[in-house]
């Protein structure tokens, strides 16, 4: 049985109740952070367009070449750390750092819940294509405890995860003497959210900490031995690290800096899942779009992930296919109204087919499960009609 407590995430309580559209894009102002300008239009979609008249991308990659030419080794030693699932993004960054700028690259995975085939079989062609790499996998009983308390507490099962793939490379950096971790896109600008970092090839410290360890580990390490979720003997002194930042004065120590790759590259999702698929092996979903949208190159490593999205749609009012269509239309690959037809067809679509696998993975019922997703509906996006929850405002 789980436990009852208060929600712990924060950022529903700043959620604007009034919701609106994006006129440009069909994101929605419940997005955390995202701020709509006077005119209706959303700071990604103003960010896009700084992409496209404003910023010297020539420069951009001068720059680019001057950090590589900086950290290259000369003996074949690793000088970055690219964060890698074997997904079509950070394929397409490793290859890129290898093949174009003659870069050492050390590719570092922290393991998803439960791998999916195609994640797994798409993982090892990537190493098969000629890339050194390193697996990070934590406890499994400890990671199932915290996954499920991610769930219950803050309605994101990956919120242990998101830790454990934003640390893990730092710690590898510290431990082989690398100074550089690079990242893909700023999500924050891309996606919306905050731009105090959109002019800056990295994030600084206190400001990475603050937006990707904001929830404390120890908390929910703390309640679930309250509640029973985890065992005293399953933790040891040093059983968190593996879900931590190092501490910033040991990366400040060390030189270590993170760097956005589209901070000097223009990124673009779809010309990645061409350039992997050519040089990596990268494939699609062999089975076609993923559930809750209509695309079929993104996030394919974890059967678990669909519920991350659901969940997404029922906290904050829309979901993975208004993610997708969004970045498209900002791409110039979709026209708004195609979007729209998108977002209605397949947003908040529930991810049947690995809903065993989810609630097996995280012990609870699936009585248990409607229970917890139903707390966080938020009066000003659900209303319940004639026994059925339905959303109170949907993109036109």
């Amino acid at each position: 049985m789980w436990v009852p407590r208060p929600i712990m995430d924060r950022q529903v309580d700043s959620l604007p109740k009034e919701v609106k559209f994006c006129k440009k894009c069909v994101m929605s102002n419940q997005r955390p952070r995202i701020v709509f300008d006077k005119e209706g239009v959303c700071n990604a979609c103003r960010y896009a367009e700084t992409k496209k008249k404003s910023i010297n991308w020539e420069a951009r990659k001068k720059q680019f070449i001057e950090l590589c030419n900086k950290h290259r080794s000369k003996d074949g030693s690793y000088d970055v750390i690219v964060p890698c699932s074997g997904g079509k993004d950070s394929s397409t960054i490793a290859h890129r750092l290898k093949h174009e700028y003659n870069m050492h690259p050390l590719c570092v995975t922290f393991s998803p819940p439960v791998y999916s085939e195609i994640g797994w079989q798409n993982l090892r062609r990537f190493i098969n294509a000629g890339f050194d790499h390193y697996l990070v996998s934590p406890s499994g009983i400890l990671n199932r405890a915290l996954t499920k308390l991610g769930f219950i507490l803050l309605g994101d099962h990956n919120e242990i995860f998101d830790h454990g793939q934003m640390g893990a490379p730092f710690r590898v950096a510290l431990d082989r003497n690398v100074k550089i971790v690079m990242y893909g896109e700023n999500g924050e600008a891309e996606y919306g959210g905050s731009v105090d970092d959109a002019d800056k090839p990295g994030r600084d410290w206190r400001d990475f900490e603050k937006c990707y360890f904001s929830n404390s580990v120890d908390n929910l390490v703390k309640i679930g031995l309250e509640d029973g979720y985890i065992k005293k003997e399953d933790i040891n002194a040093r059983s968190l690290d593996i879900f931590m930042l190092p501490p910033i004065e040991e990366l400040k120590k060390g030189e270590v800096e993170m760097h956005w790759f589209g901070y000097y590259h223009n990124w673009t999702p779809q010309e990645n899942y061409y350039h992997a698929a050519e040089h990596t092996g990268f494939q699609a979903n062999p089975e076609g779009r993923t559930i809750g949208t209509y695309s079929k190159y993104a996030q394919l490593d974890d059967r678990t992930d669909s519920f991350l999205y659901y969940m997404m749609f029922i906290k904050f009012g829309f979901g993975r296919a208004t993610s997708d269509a969004a970045h498209e239309i900002r791409d110039g690959h979709i026209q708004r109204d195609e979007a729209v037809a998108l977002v209605r067809r397949y947003d908040g679509e529930f991810p049947h087919k690995d809903f065993q696998i989810f609630l097996d993975y995280l012990s609870i019922a699936e009585d248990e499960f409607w229970q917890i997703v139903d707390r966080f509906r938020l009066p000003h996006i659900w209303e319940k009609k004639n026994g059925e929850w339905k959303l109170k405002h949907q993109v036109s």
